[in-house]
């Protein structure tokens, strides 16, 4: 079966890998153009370490890009985590269709941040679905999807890189078994029960002290670590990591208890425990190293 992979970064990357390792018959791989100032793509050059064709289009709205899908004459089109809108005809290209990642239980959660907003909802469980794209917002037909859980502290970062980014590479794979083996299913999804979000964007981030501390402590780990949840303090913007419920009372946004591992601050409801921040002029540093640096002590009010 003659494969097309279309991806970016390290995902696309290790399918890619995995393909190969199978021995499947990659005739060609399409990552997003160069950026400049960036750094290569890991996907890029692990095609071209192998000496795979490579093609890097602005744009699949072109008549020129359809066409050079064709031209590899391929039998399946995986596209792993994959930014740029595909026309149908350039999906449709290949003989057995294509397959995409998406790293939600579709319908819940199309769109382009569909890792963040599972844990800022606070949701108890997200997944992964391996679909058949079609030009609606991640709408297509279901080939399979997996559960896992969201643990009551997982980030962004530990719900993708320690199963969403394994699983999902495991679950493409499988993918394209099943297609080869005829035995890939075409499930329509239940579009009454879809919901759509954007981008999770810095303005998505700011923190509402007056919240219950169980949303605070959502908001921030589900943007940990992009975009950053965020407060202001002294008329700067002050970023919040790792933060742990905690039980104490106070005013809103009001520091209520200081250590050397972080610092306490109240909310509408309970309080969270900071344990790492990164101020407007510095890195990431641990709450406790700010709070002497600045000489945050109880009392200090956080936000707007």
């Amino acid at each position: 079966m003659r494969i097309v992979v279309h991806g970016q970064q390290a995902f696309g990357k290790t399918v890619l890998e995995r393909l190969l390792e199978n021995q499947e018959d990659v005739v060609g791989v399409f990552c997003a153009p160069d950026r400049e100032g960036r750094p290569d793509d890991p996907l890029k050059e692990l095609a071209l370490e192998k000496g795979l064709p490579l093609h890097q289009p602005a744009s699949w709205k072109t008549p020129e890009a359809e066409a050079l899908m064709r031209s590899l004459d391929p039998d399946l089109c995986v596209m792993a985590y994959v930014t740029l809108f595909v026309p149908q005809p350039a999906l449709d290209a290949p003989t057995r269709g294509t397959i995409q990642y998406h790293p939600s239980l579709l319908p819940r959660h199309r769109g382009p941040s569909s890792i963040n907003w599972p844990i800022i909802q606070g949701e108890a469980k997200t997944g992964l679905t391996i679909f058949w794209p079609d030009e609606g917002l991640d709408e297509g037909p279901i080939l399979l999807q997996k559960e896992v859980d969201i643990g009551p502290d997982d980030t962004l970062g530990t719900l993708y890189f320690n199963h969403l980014f394994p699983m999902g590479v495991d679950a493409m794979v499988e993918a394209v078994d099943l297609v080869r083996d005829g035995r890939a299913p075409r499930i329509t999804q239940d579009h009454s029960q879809a919901t759509y979000e954007s981008w999770c964007r810095k303005a998505d981030a700011q923190i509402d002290w007056r919240k219950p501390a169980q949303e605070v402590h959502n908001l921030i780990r589900g943007a940990n670590p992009q975009p950053g949840a965020w407060t202001m303090l002294g008329g700067n913007e002050l970023k919040i990591f790792d933060s742990t419920l905690a039980d104490a009372a106070g005013e809103p946004g009001r520091v209520v208890d200081v250590t050397g591992e972080g610092f306490t601050v109240a909310t509408g409801v309970g309080a969270v425990r900071i344990a790492r921040v990164r101020p407007h002029d510095d890195k990431k540093i641990s709450a406790g190293d700010y709070a002497a640096r600045v000489g945050l002590s109880e009392g200090t009010q956080l936000g707007a």
